[in-house]
């Protein structure tokens, strides 16, 4: 039976284009692009001493892929802010790395082309493994200049509890 949250009158699949990215509950200025949410499960083969010469297979560990948000360089720093929690140069010897609050929840959600927040996942205890804060600079370039931050997690999954606003219907006025 069809989950009642989820109309069946929507054929077309969702656009790519349109997202957010939230730390917390603040949506994150000027992101322009999302890594895929990946994860893999190992293969464990092993073979029963009775078995004829065939393998089984049995899932073994998962691993989540890190994801990379890129934005426009801004001045808002709280790619920087994040990504300074996990190594700070300024900060003196023993006290580079702020124990208590380098990981945060991550929400991405992808939009409909109304805008309303068709999908919803939540990326659990993130932190910044990689950080660009400026990309190659180019005088011969005509180019918006990009940051990027990799983030690693420990797993990520389907907000189950949002259910999608009904989409808003376009009618002609009557001749």
């Amino acid at each position: 039976m069809a989950d009642p949250r989820y109309k069946i009158d929507r054929y077309d699949p969702y656009k790519n284009f349109k997202f957010h990215v939230k730390f917390g509950t603040k949506t994150v200025a000027a992101v322009s692009k999302v890594s895929a949410l990946k994860r893999t499960t190992e293969v464990v083969t092993h073979r029963d001493g009775a078995d004829p010469s065939t393998s089984r297979k049995s899932p073994g560990r998962t691993d989540y892929e890190a994801i990379t948000l890129e934005r426009g360089v801004t001045h808002d720093i709280e790619f920087e802010q994040w990504a300074n929690k996990v190594w700070n140069y300024d900060s003196g010897a023993g006290s580079e790395v702020s124990l208590k609050d380098f990981r945060r929840d991550v929400t991405i959600e992808l939009l409909n082309e109304a805008g309303q927040v068709a999908l919803r996942y939540n990326v659990y205890n993130c932190w910044v493994s990689d950080f660009q804060a400026l990309p190659e600079l180019d005088a011969n370039a005509n180019a918006v200049a990009i940051q990027t931050l990799k983030l690693e997690n420990e797993g990520w999954t389907r907000d189950d509890t949002h259910t999608p606003e009904d989409e808003p219907e376009f009618t002609l006025p009557e001749a």
